[in-house]
């Protein structure tokens, strides 16, 4: 059974996690065919919205029927890591559209999109500890980028979960919706405005946002160069002068 609907539209893909019987569990089928969205996206780079619907759950974390078995060599193949790092690395911008819990896994998965909206009962959560593993999948580097690195040693190191109010709070997700009917019209929209930009010019911010100190500013330049030289560009600029005439 497939764990992923997907719908094609001309500037994006929407992506729904689609394991209802099993609470939208990451297993090994799902993040392959995680792997198969992740290779058409680097083939033909669009935006992605990636989303649990609106059932109230997003993902309720690994397959921990599928985890228990795994042994060392399992955990060093990077099962669930390398695909989420996959989804991290996207050419263009990726929204996380969650609604209702997102544990574990499924918390780190909502943590390797670039951005992320929930509803009023979403309610994200590191609960590795507890079940005598530590959160692999990307938690333990991204969360501290996003919320600070005292407060996600507190999150990873409870497992404490933290409801929208508090996620909105501290900077783990950018917007907060208030009925969950709300959730998927926000990130399309969100995606809109995205969409309304150069795709080149996004796709080259992204990639500049997400590349170490190290590459500054000399990517920044290159980038630049090369949107320089866009004709693109060219006429974005030429119709912004055109409607200032006119006004």
């Amino acid at each position: 059974m497939s764990g992923l609907r997907i719908e094609e539209r001309p500037d994006r893909l929407v992506v729904t996690l689609d394991r209802p019987e099993k609470r939208n569990a990451i297993d090994a089928e799902l993040i392959a065919e995680l792997h198969a969205v992740c290779a058409e996206l680097e083939a033909r780079p669009r935006l992605l919205l990636l989303t649990g619907g609106t059932e109230g759950i997003f993902a309720g974390g690994a397959d921990i029927g599928q985890l228990r078995g795994r042994g060392r060599l399992d955990a060093l193949a990077a099962i669930n890591s390398a695909a989420f790092a996959r989804v991290r690395a996207l050419p263009m911008p990726t929204v996380a559209a969650v609604d209702g819990p997102a544990l574990g896994g499924g918390a780190e998965l909502a943590y390797a999109c670039d951005l992320r909206l929930c509803t009023a009962r979403a309610v994200f959560g590191q609960p590795e500890v507890r079940l005598g593993i530590l959160a692999g999948a990307g938690a333990t580097h991204r969360l501290p980028a996003l919320v600070g690195e005292a407060r996600a040693k507190e999150l990873l190191f409870t497992g404490r979960r933290v409801d929208a109010a508090e996620a909105l709070r501290i900077g783990l997700v950018n917007r907060v919706v208030d009925e969950p009917a709300e959730l998927l019209p926000a990130a399309h929209g969100l995606l809109d405005e995205m969409a309304k930009g150069s795709a080149l010019a996004l796709r080259l911010t992204k990639l500049a946002v997400d590349a170490p100190p190290a590459a500054h500013p000399h990517l920044d330049l290159v980038s630049q160069a090369v949107l320089f030289e866009d004709e693109e560009k060219r006429r974005r600029m030429t119709e912004f002068l055109e409607r200032r005439r006119s006004r």
